[in-house]
């Protein structure tokens, strides 16, 4: 076996949990060229039919992969393939295709392939990673649709009958769907992102993987022997017995660990001193409400409804609205389901809404910008979660709040919606509480302002770290100086946090760093109200608050507010997460 020198080490990111051991197998993409030809007016009529015809074809492929998907892994995990249908029954581009057929007289695939391709670049260009992924579904669904007006058949994908590591570049929700899973150890890519379907479906198959490898597929040959850890995000090529050994009890820990958090479904998140902290999940389509209460989450901390707006071509109506909120609340209830309302604008727009470009949309036309210049799709919205609250666990937020005017405009819009539900005989819940999220620097400083307004506030983490540092968290020039653990941002936390309970409303944190386990003790300290996390994560979050105490993490916080870098703070909170729940840690 190899000696320790002679290990390769790669750190990407933790996409699915679980150690995989084996040979690896790098698979490349066999690309499909489309060569564009002319063709003559007469023809279009043919054109148009070989493109039903592949959609038509496309479309049984997709359902037959879902069947299969269902059988492996349940309904609900082969609901990723509706994104997928979405694309071959989208009205929009097909009759953009059909226009472009008949003014450029060229050969349907490559018309399709050229449409097709400018949204992928569109939803590329995005911030929410989220929304990046789905490039991939659109991708996916238009190299099935040119493979079958080429008259090519399905590519075969990966059939190796021996037991692999599939390490490539990235891979589709097809190609996950159609390989031989009981030969794939797990997966390692160069690409993708912890939401991206592929590595959803990986999850629920209980493969192990990593992504955001970077150059795996240029350094790795097939045969190699490698490592994956889905816990920490690490590759390692010729692992030697020392480290084979470390990772075999790895495995029996965290086997057991899962067990124990299994069992924490029913109980509350208080810490051992009896502070109960309010534990909620973050979700982004209705469907994920299943995983919410699967993991005993306590209701929806932040529900993304600019999702219902990108995933179709047309704008929700508010009966259509009404119908998904009222359902959401109706399953989590009695727990609070809290609707932001949309962060649409800028980088995030639906086909249907025309906007110029912007050189930095992230700083630009979104959430209640855009929201308070486009009343007409504000109110819809605001007038169906109204409708909605009659169950009484509904609550809204502001997205993007940067002062008090912004507030004062979005409560007297709500005003006056209620006045015109009222007139028209809809019930409502007239005493909902609206709250602020606090992702703009400028809210966070005026927080004893705006807490007079509210009832409550719930921090956005992930843009307030990286507005007030300054910092593209996507480029990765720089990502590596955004930092949760910034003195000044710990600063602005506490004075958010003060502020709420100065003024006798409450806190949370809707972010990523509420559900990392090592800045649990510090938002604890901070006096946070609610953590609100991915659904998979909130066992681990509750197991962490039941072994704290309030009084420890005070404590920290008073310590942490006299360092004065990111990683004097960082290591602060490392020494207290690894005395109380070390195996949570990995």
């Amino acid at each position: 076996m190899s000696s320790a020198s002679e290990e390769k080490r790669f750190h990407g990111v933790a996409a699915a949990p679980g150690v995989a051991f084996g040979q690896a197998y790098v698979f490349t993409v066999e690309t499909d060229d489309v060569v564009r030809y002319h063709i003559e007016p007469a023809r279009i009529t043919d054109e148009i039919a070989r493109f039903e015809s592949a959609l038509i074809q496309t479309r049984v492929q997709i359902l037959e992969m879902q069947q299969q998907i269902a059988e492996a892994i349940g309904a609900k995990d082969a609901g990723i393939f509706d994104a997928h249908l979405l694309v071959v029954e989208d009205q929009t581009l097909i009759d953009e295709v059909l226009r472009k057929l008949e003014t450029e007289l060229c050969n349907v695939e490559f018309v399709f392939q050229e449409v097709a391709h400018r949204y992928i670049e569109s939803l590329s260009k995005i911030d929410d990673p989220y929304l990046r992924e789905r490039a991939l579904d659109i991708q996916d669904v238009t190299r099935r649709v040119i493979r079958n007006l080429q008259g090519k058949a399905p590519r075969p994908f990966l059939s190796m009958d021996a037991p692999h590591i599939l390490v490539a570049h990235n891979l589709t929700p097809s190609d996950t769907a159609t390989m031989n899973r009981e030969k794939v150890l797990g997966l390692a890519l160069d690409l993708g992102s912890r939401t991206s379907h592929t590595t959803i479906m990986a999850r629920s198959l209980g493969i192990p993987s990593i992504v955001g490898l970077h150059n795996a597929t240029e350094t790795l040959t097939s045969g190699a022997e490698i490592l994956i850890d889905g816990y920490n995000g690490l590759l390692i090529v010729d692992p030697n017995e020392e480290t084979l050994r470390e990772y075999r009890e790895l495995e029996l820990r965290q086997g057991a660990i899962t067990e124990q958090l299994t069992e924490l479904r029913e109980t509350k998140s208080t810490t051992r001193d009896g502070r109960h902290i309010v534990l909620s999940a973050n979700i982004e389509l209705p469907e994920e409400v299943d995983a919410v209460l699967s993991n005993g989450a306590e209701g929806v901390g932040l529900y993304r409804t600019e999702f219902l707006y990108l995933n179709q071509s047309t704008l929700p109506t508010e009966a259509e609205q009404f119908e998904i909120y009222r359902d959401v609340a109706q399953r989590v209830a009695p727990h609070p389901l809290i609707i932001r309302t949309l962060d649409l604008g800028g980088d995030k727009l639906s086909d249907s809404i025309e906007s110029g470009d912007e050189l930095n949309p992230f700083l630009g036309w979104r959430a209640i910008r855009f929201c308070l210049e486009n009343l007409e799709i504000f109110k819809a919205q605001l007038r169906a979660i109204l409708r909605a609250s009659v169950g009484g666990n509904v609550k809204m937020m502001f997205p993007m709040i940067s002062g008090l005017d912004e507030v004062r405009r979005g409560l007297q819009i709500v005003a006056e919606c209620k006045e015109e539900l009222r007139r028209e005989g809809s019930e409502f819940a007239d005493d909902l509480e609206i709250g602020a999220m606090i992702e703009v620097p400028t809210a966070a400083i005026a927080a004893d302002l705006l807490a007079r307004e509210v009832d409550f506030f719930s921090i956005g983490t992930n843009d307030l770290i990286q507005y007030s540092v300054a910092i593209d968290r996507t480029n990765e020039r720089v990502a590596h100086l955004y930092e949760p653990t910034h003195p000044s941002v710990v600063r602005l936390l506490k004075m958010v946090a003060d502020a709420a309970h100065a003024h006798d409303i409450w806190v949370g944190v809707c972010g990523e760093m509420a559900g990392e386990i090592l800045f649990t003790p510090l938002l604890l300290g901070l006096g946070m109200d609610e953590l609100s996390a991915g659904a998979s994560i909130v066992p681990r979050v509750k197991s962490a608050v039941q072994r704290l105490t309030m009084s420890e993490c005070t404590q920290l916080l008073e310590e942490v507010l006299q360092l004065d870098t990111p990683s004097a703070v960082l290591a602060r909170c490392t020494a207290v997460a690894q005395r109380h729940y070390p195996e949570l840690l990995g």
